[in-house]
């Protein structure tokens, strides 16, 4: 009678095949899972790319993205001005505002004698690839829930008074730089900004200087009209926040991005949102823009807060030609120069 022992025995060959077997369903399964990660993955990106495109979507190439736009005039990565630098770089006679400093320079001196030397903080400047996303001030944003992909880019430049506070899922809570001009400016800008935030100034008249330099200075403050409100007459801010655009970028924002006629002695001004389109073409490798756009009917809403409507819009910016904007924002894009973040 054959023992329990041999009878119960199985041969090497037998246990090699089983392990092989069992580390072939592995492998299979494994494949499985991969192929099926890959596939869902896959599947994630082009739903994110049908919504928005990838902030890395455009080439890092700053110099290409400028050649692209075939301008008459140089690319200048200087964005705000400097006691040193009170007159064209390239030798020109400077300009009376918003072109220019001539005429202004004395009241520039007492500001720079306050205002820090720093210009752009040093991980921007260092950067060899900055992306940025203009967030213009357009009820076309609202409801886009674009919030946290505006949050990721390097730069995030906010214009005018445009809130943060309570729209956060729609315009994000990043804010690298916020240009204002004095009647578009807060008393308090702690409320929608974050604390390193620069708060650029866009000067167009003389006055505008004036009032940076009495707010400074904690001088009193004569009331003003503005030409749409009075500006604040305290400013809860620190003074290291503050830097002044260049006038350079007014005037190649018109002459040049625009085409409007040259006329010293009636200059026309871009609205603030093209100007900062045209900063963020000359500082940045990749610009993405979002919440530009004018409704079509003048009673409907123009901004993602308040009230106001295209007919007060029109009233407001009657100097500004926004039908030839939005001509030149259209052939940005079809060029590939810039993009949007949402329909329009």
């Amino acid at each position: 009678m054959p023992s329990l022992e041999k009878e119960t025995s199985v041969s090497p060959e037998k246990i090699c095949c089983k392990n092989t077997k069992i580390w072939l369903i592995r492998l299979m399964l494994l494949g499985i899972t991969l192929v099926s990660y890959q596939f869902f993955s896959i599947l994630q990106s082009l739903e994110d790319s049908s919504t928005s495109p990838s902030i890395y979507g455009t080439a890092c190439n700053s110099f290409r993205l400028w050649d692209s736009l075939r301008l008459n005039v140089s690319r200048n990565t200087h964005l705000f001005l400097r006691l040193k630098q009170f007159f064209w770089t390239d030798g020109s006679p400077s300009l009376p505002l918003p072109y220019g400093i001539n005429g202004s320079e004395d009241i520039l001196r007492d500001i720079f004698s306050v205002l820090p030397y720093d210009d752009i903080p040093e991980h921007l400047e260092s950067s060899k690839c900055r992306t940025c996303v203009v967030i213009g001030n357009g009820f076309i944003i609202k409801n886009t829930s674009l919030g946290n992909t505006i949050n990721q880019y390097d730069v995030v430049i906010r214009i005018n008074d445009g809130p943060v506070r309570g729209f956060e899922k729609d315009v994000g809570n990043k804010t690298t730089m916020r240009f204002f001009y004095p009647e578009s400016a807060v008393s308090d800008p702690n409320v929608h900004n974050e604390p390193d935030t620069l708060m650029v100034l866009v000067p167009f008249k003389l006055v505008d200087l004036i009032w940076l330099r009495d707010i400074l200075y904690n001088k009193k403050r004569i009331v003003q009209l503005g030409f749409w409100k009075p500006p604040p007459r305290t400013w809860l801010g620190r003074s290291s926040q503050f830097r002044i655009l260049d006038p350079f970028f007014m005037h190649h924002t018109a002459s040049d991005l625009l085409g409007t006629p040259f006329n010293p002695d009636k200059p026309v001004c871009p609205t603030s949102g093209m100007l900062a389109v045209y900063v963020a073409l000359n500082f940045c490798s990749v610009v993405h823009l979002a919440g530009f756009g004018y409704p079509s009917d003048k009673n409907d809403l123009i901004h993602y807060f308040g009230r106001d409507t295209m007919d007060f819009m029109i009233f407001q910016n009657s100097e500004h030609n926004i039908t030839h904007e939005a001509q030149v924002l259209k052939r940005l894009e079809d060029h590939g120069v810039i993009q949007f973040l949402h329909p329009h």
